[in-house]
């Protein structure tokens, strides 16, 4: 493969990274509330022993664990990225470098 077109690939990999560790980090944020909402949900719901607040804590855990799925996602799809981009940077070293000739001009 051409090393621009290397080039090209690890750069278009470089700036998906970029954005899904973005995406990771507000992902992130959401799991720790989500979670936490959802725990208080459900303590009220053991002390009130009421239909109504088992319900909101039943919901309160399905977009919780949404959230987490959302998240263990994001988490594959940048090891996936990673190995990609190891694999474009092997390709780089490995791939042979022609000396260029000097021209004369005589």
């Amino acid at each position: 493969m051409a090393k621009s077109l290397l080039e090209r690939r690890l750069i278009d990999v470089s700036d998906r990274l970029k954005r899904l560790r973005a995406e990771l980090a507000v992902a992130e944020e959401q799991c720790a509330v989500l979670v936490g909402e959802a725990e208080d949900a459900r303590l009220r719901s053991l002390v009130s022993e009421t239909p109504l607040a088992q319900a909101e804590a039943h919901e309160m855990r399905r977009h919780a664990d949404a959230q987490l799925r959302q998240r263990d996602a994001l988490r594959r799809a940048i090891e996936e990225l990673e190995r990609d981009q190891d694999a474009l940077l092997d390709r780089m070293a490995n791939e042979p470098t022609f000396p260029r000739t000097p021209t004369s001009s005589s």
